[in-house]
């Protein structure tokens, strides 16, 4: 779709107050998702810790990573009911509970007792735990596309999400550096006497703080003004969501496939890729995904900014090739050297932030009134699915093809491709205006 679709009030720059708003949901999303990343870390300690000593390993490390999954799994449940209070009652009290609920709840696992001192109601708790965690993310990301893009001139939505994509990114950077911090420092045995609760403890008083900097966020003026002219949706509003935006629901759980694909798969899986398939230490493996995301950030931003500018549709025709040209590149050439591993690292994580131009559509693909919802379960749907198959459906092909992981992002750029073709066609006809002036359409439409 191309971005000459701009409402009729006069298009203005980001202020100060916009730089202040997009920082703070930046900084927010970095402390949640470094806090919902943490434990995978730390799992392996975390298993010994809180299950009884004569379990199997191999039963252990099933049974700690079920309960990292369980964050997953519930990330729709609280995704859903977090945004139905959202475009209920607000914006900014959903968004300001939500980093309060992961900072309590990662409090609670620093301080948590092990199954040496409470038994059988150690991980009970600590699914529990997990599990408050996951409601909190699952509110937190589509709360604050919908926060920004209400709050930023309309030509400037893509770059506001695409930042907060980047201090997302930022939260996983942070997470995979203070674990190695952590076990650079201590030794095994103090780890996994003391020292694993560090990290969370951390992420807990680190979110505490974005939560007292949060009292400065204003409410959208976007839902402001429905407040106050009572045009609040009168229904439930996934019942609204399912009923008329069908097809914004359809795209944008694809576009968060691409987006939970790119991210599993190059973020999150290669580290290991790297050491099983290519040959490489832990050390060098850590260390080039740390490199790599480090411009994912930049290309997240960066994406946001470029689909401001030429639409989204031509943006993900371009951005797919690109996507699938540096993954297969990447994936092909990464055991020729430690120099060439860090080169494509970088060109990849470049291409792969591709995914931070996802929420420009998904913003636009919801009214209003029902865009908390329309994202969130859109969002977290498509997340619990492909983002919980994903590792699952690699790890299975790669004993048939071990490239598998290649032809998989392959077949994820060209979802995308086509994507962009579909969004070229008709994207005027899903695509709704969002950002600042939205509230001057709505206040003009009123008089």
């Amino acid at each position: 779709m191309s971005p000459t679709t701009t409402p009729a009030a006069a298009p203005r720059r980001l202020t100060s107050q916009d730089f202040r708003t997009l920082g703070l949901s930046a900084l927010g999303g970095a402390l949640e998702f470094y806090d919902f990343i943490i434990f995978v870390f730390f799992a392996a300690v975390i298993g010994h810790l809180f299950f009884p000593p004569d379990m199997p390993d191999w039963l252990v490390t099933i049974q700690t990573f079920g309960i990292f999954a369980a964050g997953y799994l519930v990330r729709p449940l609280g995704g859903i009911v977090l945004a139905h209070f959202g475009d209920r009652f607000g914006r900014k009290r959903v968004f300001a509970f939500s980093i309060l609920l992961m900072a309590l709840s990662t409090l609670g696992m620093a301080a948590m007792p092990t199954y040496a001192s409470i038994g059988v109601a150690a991980p009970v708790l600590l699914i529990l735990m997990r599990m408050l965690q996951g409601a909190a993310i699952g509110g937190e990301v589509p709360g604050a596309w919908t926060f920004v893009a209400e709050h930023v001139p309309f030509r400037h939505v893509g770059f506001a999400c695409g930042f907060l994509c980047s201090g997302l990114t930022l939260g996983i950077l942070l997470g995979s550096f203070i674990a190695t911090i952590i076990n650079s420092i201590f030794t095994p045995e103090d780890v996994a006497a003391y020292a694993w609760r560090i990290p969370f403890f951390i992420g807990g008083v680190f979110g505490l703080v974005a939560v007292y900097l949060r009292r400065w966020l204003q409410e959208t003026p976007i839902f402001a003004e429905m407040k106050r002219s009572r045009s609040l949706v009168p229904e439930l509003p996934l019942k609204a969501v399912l009923r008329d935006h069908p097809r914004g629901v359809v795209i944008s759980m694809l576009l968060t496939w691409i987006l939970s694909a790119g991210i599993v798969v190059t973020t999150l899986m290669t580290a290991t890729f790297l050491q099983k398939l290519y040959g490489y230490t832990a050390q060098q493996s850590l260390a080039a995904t740390s490199f790599g995301t480090l411009f994912l950030i930049f290309g997240t931003a960066a994406a946001g900014a470029i689909i401001d500018r030429i639409g989204s549709g031509r943006f993900f025709i371009v951005a797919s090739i690109f996507f699938g040209v540096a993954t297969f590149a990447f994936y092909t050439y990464a055991a020729v050297s430690l120099t060439i591993l860090f080169v494509l690292y970088a060109i990849m994580g470049l291409a792969v932030g591709m995914v931070g131009a996802v929420p420009y559509v998904m913003v636009r693909a919801f009214p209003a009134r029902v865009r908390f919802t329309g994202l969130s379960f859109s969002y977290n749907v498509s997340y619990a699915i492909f983002g919980g198959l994903t590792p699952l459906a690699v790890a299975s092909l790669l004993p048939i093809n071990p490239m598998a992981h290649a032809y998989y992002l392959l077949f994820i750029a060209a979802l995308a491709f086509v994507l962009g073709l579909y969004l070229m066609a008709k994207g005027d006809s899903i695509e709704a205006e969002v950002g600042i002036e939205e509230l001057t359409e709505r206040l003009a439409a009123s008089s």
